[in-house]
């Protein structure tokens, strides 16, 4: 469902792929070859939600916002299934791990992993390019050349996979 609320609209760029059951609700903006997978929730009722380019935000993960503070995710960025995502930001490359959970006022570094099952807490500011796991979620390390590599590689393969669903119908 892509749905209007308060005269706020969707805008999904033409080579965005978003499944049919996703729900798009109110001031999304998701940018080029980006994906939004089965069973996602964007309700940006109040504030704004914008997703970056060859970003893609996989099954059953919810993003909302709150008066104060939208949703910011960057290019290039995976966010994994039933992640939420809760008025924070994101920057380009990171990855949020399956059922992490990501709270108001947090910012995710670029390029940085939020474990699987992590919670950033509000407000936390994690570091580009360093690994976060736990709950609540701790510094582990900073990333080597090779994960940082992985995260861009993942970006692109949903793109591609995206790109395939977009062609079969």
């Amino acid at each position: 469902m892509i749905a209007k609320f308060l005269n706020r609209k969707p805008k999904i760029a033409k080579t965005a792929f978003v499944a049919p059951d996703a729900q798009l609700i109110g001031s999304v903006e998701i940018g080029g070859h980006s994906s939004i997978w089965f069973n996602v929730v964007a309700r940006a009722d109040i504030n704004k939600i914008k997703i970056g380019s060859y970003t893609n935000i996989q099954d059953g993960s919810v993003l909302h916002v709150d008066d104060e503070l939208g949703v910011h995710i960057g290019d290039h960025v995976t966010v994994g299934h039933n992640a939420i995502i809760h008025a924070c930001r994101i920057g380009d490359h990171a990855l949020v791990g399956m059922g992490a959970i990501i709270l108001n006022g947090a910012e995710i570094g670029k390029g940085s992993i939020v474990a699987a099952g992590g919670v950033v807490r509000e407000n936390s500011k994690i570091e580009d390019y360093t690994l976060v796991a736990g709950v609540p979620a701790r510094v582990i390390r900073k990333l080597s050349e090779e994960e940082k590599k992985e995260n861009i590689y993942w970006a692109k393969k949903y793109s591609s996979l995206a790109e395939e669903y977009k062609r079969k119908g």
